[in-house]
């Protein structure tokens, strides 16, 4: 016999910590559906979101090097599947519910605008008199009202869990599908690991972006950034003179795995120390329990500093993507002076959202390529590549 939904969901019982999410706890969807037979609740929302539209899109968004500018090189999609699979590893070694962790991280860059952080900072300087722009607040625009697939409601229709860790807090908890308000501090600690998912993957990969451009340099790597270091001194203890691509690789995989180690380690210290019993335990906490040693941390900051100073800042890095944000913020102003060159969906949320909101949403959803392409039917064929 397969395996359906309700063994699936014992299976979670048995395995799960207490203070890991059920998919049969599941707050539910705002739109009521029928329960998944083969699937639990949060394994159906990971291949709606793997089918979404804007899932898509996100192999031709900027990570940090706008799109297209190297065939190695991290885009928005390939860094979201990155976090997805540390999100699972550090879920499954804290017994916290995987399918929920995976779904999280592999939405929440679905409204991130082109161009990477540089666009979304032009988007948000645009909106700035209409609710600005947050990209992770627009991945749950996107889930819950702009993806268009199903007949019977608008977006995705995702659990609640899921939806909840969308929006990291920048605003009031997100409220229930009844409507009703819940007063959590938190998020749940799946949630949570996406989050700081996250950032173990920009951080370690962009080094490696950043190395093999040429815009950073192992030598100054191992003077001034302990964490590479360290990490270098192991691989070479461990294998001795390696091609310069295999070190390479070896070293930033170290920097990972002692990141999950050290993540995993400490939030089993925290939720020890913290006595939280269950899920709304961990939402009623007054800080997060998913986080870094401060030893960690410190140096994470000294890496951060480091990434900013010498490739975020870098010019042969930023200077295309201001160049990609100022066609980003002609094609919003046009857009506000003739509607009519929208997509005809964009237009028909003009009369709902108002006009700025909806040129927002139109923007935001647009690859990188499709912005530089609609810049030059918009503006002539003068218009080039950034």
């Amino acid at each position: 016999m397969p395996t359906d939904r309700a063994q699936l969901e014992e299976r979670e019982n048995q395995w799960l910590a207490p203070w890991a999410e059920r998919s049969r706890w599941s707050r539910g969807r705002v739109h009521t559906e029928s329960p998944p037979t083969w699937r639990t609740a949060f394994q159906r929302d990971r291949d709606r979101i793997i089918h979404s539209r804007a899932f898509r899109r996100l192999e031709y968004k900027t990570q940090v090097f706008l799109n297209g500018t190297g065939d190695h090189l991290r885009t928005r999609l390939t860094h979201t599947m990155e976090v997805a699979a540390i999100a699972r590893n550090i879920s499954r070694a804290l017994r916290l519910n995987e399918d929920l962790a995976e779904s999280i991280a592999l939405a929440h860059d679905l409204g991130h605008a082109p161009f990477g952080h540089t666009g979304e900072e032009a988007l948000n300087a645009q909106m700035k008199q209409a609710g600005g722009f947050e990209h992770n607040l627009q991945s749950l625009r996107v889930v819950d009202e702009l993806e268009q697939k199903y007949p019977r409601f608008p977006g995705l229709n995702l659990s609640w869990e899921v939806r909840e860790g969308l929006m990291k807090h920048q605003v009031a908890p997100l409220p229930l599908p009844s409507g009703q308000t819940t007063g959590f501090r938190q998020a749940s600690l799946e949630a949570q690991v996406a989050n700081l998912s996250d950032e173990i993957a920009y951080y370690s990969h962009d080094l490696d972006d950043g190395l093999d451009t040429g815009l950073l340099d192992e030598n100054q790597l191992l003077k001034g950034v302990s964490i590479w270091a360290d990490a270098a001194h192991n691989v070479r203890a461990q294998f001795g003179e390696l091609p310069d691509e295999s070190r390479r690789y070896y070293t930033i995989r170290q920097i990972i795995d002692e990141q999950v180690i050290d993540v995993v380690q400490t939030t089993e210290e925290s939720i020890r120390t913290a006595g939280v019993s269950s899920p709304d335990a961990v939402r009623g906490w007054d800080q997060t329990l998913v986080r870094y040693s401060p030893a960690r941390r410190e140096q994470n900051l000294k890496l951060r500093k480091y990434l900013y100073r010498n490739l975020y800042y870098n010019e042969a890095v930023a200077e295309p993507n201001r160049r990609a944000a100022r066609q980003l913020t002609e094609v919003f102003q046009r857009y506000q002076q003739t509607p009519g060159e929208m997509d005809p969906g964009s237009q028909a949320r003009i009369e709902r959202d108002g006009l700025a909101r909806a040129v927002c949403d139109c923007v935001a959803s647009m690859t990188d390529r499709f912005c530089m392409e609609e810049h030059r039917r918009l503006f002539g064929e003068g218009s080039q590549r950034p």
